[in-house]
Order: structure tokens, then sequence, then C-alpha cells
């Protein structure tokens, strides 16, 4: 539906004694990478929850297909799935900088709330956003 691509480069603390990227690492490249989408919408998550709204994560997941390394650039692609009234899905997928071979797969989904907690429907200028018709 929507996407927006962001680069990295991987750290050597974003690995294991073998050099291969730890598995919590691709959860925080997710979080970049829609972070990243929403600012390419013109919107920075700082701005969103000084509205009094968060995007509170309900579910995460990720399939790994081949490692990343100490010193290669990834790709990580944030693509919004699933629009919904109250939340949203997310899909990931992380490539090889150079090969381009797809890495790891995976996808978030998140509820709406205000400050309370309490679960909220999207305004109508977040939904906008959201929507919005800017692609990269």
């Amino acid at each position: 539906m929507y996407s927006h691509e962001s680069l990295i480069r991987v750290r050597y603390a974003e690995t294991d004694a073998m050099g291969v990227v730890h598995h919590s690492s691709y959860i925080v490249w997710f979080e970049l990478a829609r972070t990243d989408w929403l600012e390419a919408r013109g919107y920075s998550y700082a701005e969103f929850e000084a509205t009094g709204y968060y995007l509170v994560v309900t579910e995460i997941g990720a399939r790994y297909l081949r490692p990343a390394r100490y010193g290669h650039d990834v790709i990580v692609r944030a693509t919004l799935t699933e629009p919904r009234s109250r939340g949203l899905r997310y899909d990931y997928e992380v490539r090889h900088g150079g090969t381009q071979e797809v890495l790891i797969t995976g996808f978030s989904r998140h509820i709406l709330t205000d400050h309370q907690g309490n679960i909220r429907k999207f305004p109508a200028y977040m939904w906008e956003t959201l929507q919005g018709p800017k692609e990269t």
C-alpha cells in the first residue's frame, strides 16, 4: 500500500560474537523504518504524541531467512498494509543492501490510544496523514 525504505549500516553493537545481527535488533530496525515512514508523510512521532495520542504495539513478529552481518548495509522497507479506524498493521522487509536478497520479513500491529490508555479512533487529520499521497 504505502511504503518507505530506510538504509541502515549494521553496527557492531547490534551483533553477537559471530558478527551476526542479534534478533532483537530487527525489532529496533522495524521501529526506525516505521518512524521514517511517518516522517516521509510530513509528521513525526513527537508531533503525533504531542496531540495526545500513542500508537501502542499490540503484536509483532519476524521470520528470519538469512543473517545480516556486521558492516553490511541493509534496507528496511516499512509498508502500511492494514489501516483501520483504531489501529494499523505494518509489514517489513529487510534486504541486503548489495545483493537485495531478502533477509527478514516481519509485521507489527498497533492501536491508537490517548494518554490515559483508552483506545481511540484516528482523528480526521491523522487519518489523512496515514492515507497521504506521498510515496517513496
